[in-house]
Protein backbone atom coordinates (compact mmCIF):
# COMPACT_ATOMS: atom_id res chain seq x y z
CA UNK A 1 0.00 0.00 0.00
CA UNK A 2 1.79 3.10 -1.21
CA UNK A 3 1.02 6.10 -3.42
CA UNK A 4 -2.14 5.97 -5.51
CA UNK A 5 -3.82 3.96 -2.80
CA UNK A 6 -2.88 0.42 -3.53
CA UNK A 7 -0.04 -1.61 -4.77
CA UNK A 8 -2.17 -4.31 -5.95
CA UNK A 9 -4.83 -4.41 -5.19
CA UNK A 10 -22.32 -15.87 -7.18
CA UNK A 11 -24.74 -15.31 -9.88
CA UNK A 12 -25.29 -12.26 -12.03
CA UNK A 13 -28.50 -10.51 -11.07
CA UNK A 14 -29.99 -10.07 -14.51
CA UNK A 15 -32.86 -7.96 -13.26
CA UNK A 16 -30.52 -5.11 -12.32
CA UNK A 17 -27.35 -5.78 -14.26
CA UNK A 18 -26.34 -6.43 -17.82
CA UNK A 19 -23.10 -7.00 -19.67
CA UNK A 20 -22.24 -6.32 -23.25
CA UNK A 21 -19.05 -6.65 -25.28
CA UNK A 22 -17.90 -4.52 -28.17
CA UNK A 23 -21.42 -3.22 -28.66
CA UNK A 24 -21.28 0.05 -26.77
CA UNK A 25 -21.12 3.17 -28.95
CA UNK A 26 -18.25 5.48 -28.15
CA UNK A 27 -20.61 8.35 -27.52
CA UNK A 28 -19.82 11.07 -24.99
CA UNK A 29 -22.99 13.05 -25.58
CA UNK A 30 -24.09 12.69 -21.95
CA UNK A 31 -20.78 13.78 -20.46
CA UNK A 32 -21.14 16.63 -17.98
CA UNK A 33 -17.61 17.05 -16.63
CA UNK A 34 -14.91 14.37 -16.98
CA UNK A 35 -13.03 15.95 -14.09
CA UNK A 36 -15.63 14.57 -11.68
CA UNK A 37 -14.07 11.17 -12.43
CA UNK A 38 -10.53 12.36 -11.83
CA UNK A 39 -10.61 12.86 -8.07
CA UNK A 40 -8.92 11.23 -5.09
CA UNK A 41 -9.53 7.54 -4.45
CA UNK A 42 -12.34 7.05 -1.96
CA UNK A 43 -13.83 10.51 -2.46
CA UNK A 44 -16.85 9.15 -4.38
CA UNK A 45 -17.60 6.32 -1.94
CA UNK A 46 -21.01 7.65 -0.90
CA UNK A 47 -21.99 8.42 -4.50
CA UNK A 48 -21.15 4.84 -5.49
CA UNK A 49 -22.77 3.23 -2.46
CA UNK A 50 -26.03 5.15 -2.23
CA UNK A 51 -28.77 6.18 -4.65
CA UNK A 52 -28.92 9.71 -3.30
CA UNK A 53 -27.50 11.19 -6.51
CA UNK A 54 -26.74 8.36 -8.92
CA UNK A 55 -29.44 5.79 -9.58
CA UNK A 56 -27.37 3.56 -11.87
CA UNK A 57 -23.76 2.63 -12.61
CA UNK A 58 -21.84 1.85 -15.78
CA UNK A 59 -18.54 -0.02 -15.61
CA UNK A 60 -16.31 0.49 -18.64
CA UNK A 61 -14.04 -2.56 -18.88
CA UNK A 62 -11.19 -1.99 -21.33
CA UNK A 63 -8.55 -4.65 -21.90
CA UNK A 64 -5.55 -5.09 -24.15
CA UNK A 65 -6.07 -7.70 -26.86
CA UNK A 66 -5.37 -11.13 -25.37
CA UNK A 67 -5.86 -9.99 -21.76
CA UNK A 68 -9.62 -10.01 -21.35
CA UNK A 69 -10.79 -10.81 -17.81
CA UNK A 70 -12.79 -14.00 -17.44
CA UNK A 71 -16.59 -13.74 -17.75
CA UNK A 72 -16.91 -15.36 -14.33
CA UNK A 73 -14.76 -12.68 -12.69
CA UNK A 74 -16.86 -9.90 -14.24
CA UNK A 75 -20.05 -11.66 -13.16
CA UNK A 76 -18.66 -11.96 -9.63
CA UNK A 77 -17.72 -8.28 -9.67
CA UNK A 78 -21.26 -7.25 -10.65
CA UNK A 79 -22.63 -9.48 -7.89
CA UNK A 80 -20.30 -7.76 -5.42
CA UNK A 81 -21.51 -4.34 -6.56
CA UNK A 82 -25.14 -5.41 -6.42
CA UNK A 83 -24.73 -6.74 -2.90
CA UNK A 84 -23.13 -3.55 -1.53
CA UNK A 85 -24.54 -0.60 -3.51
CA UNK A 86 -27.96 0.92 -4.05
CA UNK A 87 -28.41 1.33 -7.79
CA UNK A 88 -32.11 0.80 -8.62
CA UNK A 89 -31.48 1.80 -12.24
CA UNK A 90 -29.06 -1.11 -12.66
CA UNK A 91 -25.38 -1.85 -13.13
CA UNK A 92 -24.26 -2.09 -16.73
CA UNK A 93 -20.88 -3.44 -17.86
CA UNK A 94 -19.54 -2.49 -21.29
CA UNK A 95 -16.38 -4.15 -22.59
CA UNK A 96 -14.01 -3.53 -25.45
CA UNK A 97 -10.42 -4.25 -26.40
CA UNK A 98 -7.62 -1.89 -27.40
CA UNK A 99 -4.21 -2.53 -28.97
CA UNK A 100 -1.25 -2.75 -26.64
CA UNK A 101 0.02 0.69 -25.57
CA UNK A 102 3.47 -0.95 -25.69
CA UNK A 103 4.82 0.68 -22.53
CA UNK A 104 5.15 -2.26 -20.13
CA UNK A 105 6.18 -2.33 -17.38
CA UNK A 106 3.70 0.41 -16.60
CA UNK A 107 4.25 3.37 -14.31
CA UNK A 108 1.32 4.94 -12.49
CA UNK A 109 1.60 7.93 -14.80
CA UNK A 110 1.34 5.73 -17.90
CA UNK A 111 -1.77 4.02 -16.52
CA UNK A 112 -3.38 7.43 -16.00
CA UNK A 113 -2.46 8.45 -19.56
CA UNK A 114 -4.00 5.26 -20.99
CA UNK A 115 -7.25 6.02 -19.20
CA UNK A 116 -7.30 9.63 -20.35
CA UNK A 117 -6.76 8.55 -23.96
CA UNK A 118 -9.32 5.73 -24.00
CA UNK A 119 -12.04 6.36 -21.43
CA UNK A 120 -15.46 7.18 -22.89
CA UNK A 121 -17.79 6.83 -19.89
CA UNK A 122 -18.10 9.62 -17.36
CA UNK A 123 -20.67 10.59 -14.74
CA UNK A 124 -23.87 12.11 -16.03
CA UNK A 125 -26.98 13.39 -14.29
CA UNK A 126 -28.00 10.14 -12.62
CA UNK A 127 -25.43 7.51 -13.66
CA UNK A 128 -21.98 7.13 -12.12
CA UNK A 129 -19.23 5.72 -14.33
CA UNK A 130 -16.31 3.43 -13.43
CA UNK A 131 -13.17 2.69 -15.48
CA UNK A 132 -11.40 -0.69 -15.23
CA UNK A 133 -8.29 -1.35 -17.32
CA UNK A 134 -6.74 -4.81 -17.77
CA UNK A 135 -3.12 -4.38 -18.76
CA UNK A 136 -0.82 -6.51 -20.89
CA UNK A 137 2.22 -5.90 -18.70
CA UNK A 138 3.38 -5.70 -15.14
CA UNK A 139 3.74 -2.75 -12.80
CA UNK A 140 7.07 -1.00 -12.62
CA UNK A 141 6.74 -1.38 -8.83
CA UNK A 142 7.26 -5.16 -9.00
CA UNK A 143 10.25 -6.52 -7.11
CA UNK A 144 12.02 -9.87 -6.85
CA UNK A 145 9.87 -10.79 -3.86
CA UNK A 146 6.45 -9.28 -4.61
CA UNK A 147 4.36 -8.24 -7.58
CA UNK A 148 1.55 -5.74 -7.93
CA UNK A 149 -1.74 -7.23 -9.05
CA UNK A 150 -3.81 -4.06 -9.24
CA UNK A 151 -4.09 -0.42 -8.20
CA UNK A 152 -7.03 1.86 -7.35
CA UNK A 153 -5.77 5.29 -8.33
CA UNK A 154 -8.75 7.63 -8.79
CA UNK A 155 -12.25 7.94 -7.37
CA UNK A 156 -13.71 5.77 -10.15
CA UNK A 157 -10.64 4.17 -11.72
CA UNK A 158 -8.56 1.06 -11.21
CA UNK A 159 -6.08 -1.07 -13.14
CA UNK A 160 -5.59 -4.82 -13.03
CA UNK A 161 -2.23 -6.15 -14.16
CA UNK A 162 -3.77 -9.04 -16.06
CA UNK A 163 -0.52 -10.34 -17.49
CA UNK A 164 0.79 -10.80 -13.96
CA UNK A 165 -2.43 -12.51 -12.86
CA UNK A 166 -2.27 -14.90 -15.81
CA UNK A 167 1.29 -15.78 -14.86
CA UNK A 168 0.21 -16.65 -11.31
CA UNK A 169 -2.88 -18.73 -12.04
CA UNK A 170 -4.37 -21.78 -13.76
CA UNK A 171 -1.42 -24.13 -13.36
CA UNK A 172 -0.66 -26.80 -10.73
CA UNK A 173 -0.38 -25.34 -7.21
CA UNK A 174 -1.70 -21.98 -8.38
CA UNK A 175 -5.19 -20.49 -7.89
CA UNK A 176 -7.96 -20.58 -10.44
CA UNK A 177 -7.71 -17.53 -12.70
CA UNK A 178 -11.24 -16.24 -12.29
CA UNK A 179 -10.91 -16.66 -8.53
CA UNK A 180 -7.71 -14.63 -8.47
CA UNK A 181 -9.19 -11.98 -10.77
CA UNK A 182 -12.29 -11.74 -8.59
CA UNK A 183 -10.21 -11.23 -5.46
CA UNK A 184 -8.04 -8.50 -6.96
CA UNK A 185 -10.91 -6.68 -8.69
CA UNK A 186 -13.13 -6.59 -5.61
CA UNK A 187 -10.24 -5.67 -3.30
CA UNK A 188 -9.32 -2.70 -5.47
CA UNK A 189 -12.93 -1.63 -5.74
CA UNK A 190 -13.14 -1.87 -1.96
CA UNK A 191 -10.57 0.94 -1.88
CA UNK A 192 -12.71 2.95 -4.33
CA UNK A 193 -15.62 2.43 -1.90
CA UNK A 194 -13.48 4.08 0.74
CA UNK A 195 -12.13 1.00 2.55
CA UNK A 196 -10.37 0.92 4.88
CA UNK A 197 -10.60 4.44 6.37
CA UNK A 198 -10.11 5.88 2.89
CA UNK A 199 -13.18 8.07 2.51
CA UNK A 200 -15.59 5.74 4.29
CA UNK A 201 -15.36 6.39 8.00
CA UNK A 202 -14.44 3.61 10.41
CA UNK A 203 -17.28 2.40 12.63
CA UNK A 204 -14.79 0.40 14.71
CA UNK A 205 -11.02 0.30 15.09
CA UNK A 206 -10.02 -2.19 12.39
CA UNK A 207 -7.46 -0.38 10.23
CA UNK A 208 -4.11 -2.15 10.06
CA UNK A 209 -1.48 0.23 11.46
CA UNK A 210 1.29 -1.71 9.70
CA UNK A 211 -0.51 -1.65 6.35
CA UNK A 212 -2.63 1.55 6.36
CA UNK A 213 -5.97 1.59 4.52
CA UNK A 214 -6.33 -2.16 4.98
CA UNK A 215 -8.33 -4.26 7.44
CA UNK A 216 -6.65 -6.06 10.33
CA UNK A 217 -8.73 -9.21 9.86
CA UNK A 218 -6.74 -11.84 7.95
CA UNK A 219 -9.81 -13.41 6.35
CA UNK A 220 -11.26 -10.08 5.15
CA UNK A 221 -11.14 -9.10 1.49
CA UNK A 222 -9.46 -5.84 2.53
CA UNK A 223 -6.55 -7.55 4.28
CA UNK A 224 -3.31 -6.26 2.75
CA UNK A 225 -2.19 -9.54 1.16
CA UNK A 226 -5.15 -9.48 -1.24
CA UNK A 227 -3.17 -7.08 -3.38
CA UNK A 228 0.27 -8.64 -3.55
CA UNK A 229 1.13 -11.72 -5.58
CA UNK A 230 3.42 -13.05 -2.87
CA UNK A 231 0.72 -13.29 -0.23
CA UNK A 232 -2.55 -13.85 -1.99
CA UNK A 233 -2.25 -17.63 -2.32
CA UNK A 234 -3.24 -18.25 1.28
CA UNK A 235 -6.31 -16.06 0.95
CA UNK A 236 -7.75 -17.98 -2.00
CA UNK A 237 -6.69 -21.44 -0.82
CA UNK A 238 -10.24 -22.22 0.28
CA UNK A 239 -11.41 -22.19 -3.34
CA UNK A 240 -13.51 -19.04 -3.01
CA UNK A 241 -12.72 -15.36 -3.07
CA UNK A 242 -12.36 -13.62 0.31
CA UNK A 243 -15.37 -11.65 1.49
CA UNK A 244 -15.65 -8.38 3.37
CA UNK A 245 -15.76 -8.92 7.10
CA UNK A 246 -18.52 -7.53 9.30
CA UNK A 247 -16.51 -4.45 10.28
CA UNK A 248 -15.91 -3.38 6.66
CA UNK A 249 -19.58 -4.02 5.83
CA UNK A 250 -20.61 -1.87 8.81
CA UNK A 251 -18.42 0.96 7.45
CA UNK A 252 -20.07 0.74 4.02
CA UNK A 253 -23.58 0.67 5.46
CA UNK A 254 -22.88 3.77 7.54
CA UNK A 255 -21.80 5.54 4.32
CA UNK A 256 -24.94 4.73 2.36
CA UNK A 257 -24.30 1.17 1.20
CA UNK A 258 -26.00 -2.16 1.84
Amino acid sequence: MKKLISLFAIGLFLSVASCSKDEDPLDNAVVINPNTNKQQTGSSANALLSDKKFKSMVVEVVYVNGFEPSPQAISNFVAFLTARTYKPGGINVVKRSIPSPGNAPYTNEEIVSIEDANRTKYNNADEIAVWAFFADGKSDKDTDTSVILGTAYRNTSFVIFEQTIQGLSDSPFEPNRSLLETTVITHEFGHILGLTNLGTALQSNHEDATHPKHCIEKTCLMYWSSELGGGIGNMVSSGSAPQLDSQCIADLRANGGK
